[in-house]
């Protein structure tokens, strides 16, 4: 099992990886011996990119292939959240949250899956949410509506790729302790309520959403594509 978690002389592009889960998952990777592409909205990144628009996805591909010849992995956690009920939520937010979230996995990958077609195949792995198969605890529209566009693409791509060997799957965390949960985490009342909701009383770590990533990544999960993987502590069996 260890060796099919090496990624010894593989190329693993990871978007929003400046920060929270994306940078979990590039210390993993990195820690499997993979050369990991940092890509992110900062520009200070080794691959700054913003994830909506077209060009720069392609200019930020295109610089990754031409410095390493390949892309075996990508992870696309770059992500988003507006936190409004839907009666208040502007339509600009709402836009927003979509662009980053759907449009953003969705350019990425086509991006990549270009490169892994012609190498002959690669693995992608969605960053989706338990929120893209539930109505969620509180009311945020927008992203609940987001990430069940990720669970349903990762379907659709994974079909429409699976002959060029490339395998698309999704991790569904539960809430983890990141920038983008900081509300849920800050207000006690709050993290109250998601517990009740968190079978097995603990909630995971960035490492433990790194962990699940590298998993149907790796040649492990060789057979696995048009999956999401809950790593939720039970939300969803509820």
């Amino acid at each position: 099992m260890a060796m099919k978690l090496d990624f010894s002389g593989q190329v693993v592009a990871i978007t929003g990886a400046a920060r929270g889960l994306g940078a979990a998952a590039a210390s993993a990777f990195a820690s499997a011996g993979a050369s990991v592409a940092v890509m992110d909205i900062d520009p200070g990144v080794p691959y700054p990119m913003d994830v909506t628009d077209e060009a720069s996805v392609e200019a930020a591909f295109a610089k990754l292939i031409a410095q390493h010849g390949r892309v075996d992995v990508l992870v696309n956690s770059a992500g988003i959240a507006v936190r409004h009920p839907a009666t208040e939520i502007s339509m600009q937010d709402w836009q927003r949250v979509q662009d980053v979230n759907v449009k953003g996995t969705f350019l990425c990958s086509r991006s990549v899956a270009r490169q892994m077609k012609k190498q002959g195949g690669g693995a992608i792995v969605n960053l989706a949410s338990v929120m893209g198969f539930s109505g969620g605890i509180f009311p945020n529209a927008s992203y609940q509506a987001s990430k069940g566009a990720v669970v349903n693409l990762t379907r659709a791509l994974a079909l429409e790729w699976a002959e060029d060997r490339i395998r698309v799957n999704a991790v569904a965390p539960t809430f983890v302790r990141t920038d983008l949960t900081a509300p849920v985490f800050s207000n006690p009342d709050v993290l109250k309520a998601v517990m009740r909701h968190t079978p097995l009383g603990a909630l995971p770590e960035p490492g433990d959403i790194a962990n699940a990533i590298v998993f149907l990544a790796s040649a492990a999960a060789k057979f696995i594509t048009g999956v999401t993987l809950p790593v939720d502590s039970g939300y969803l069996a509820r």
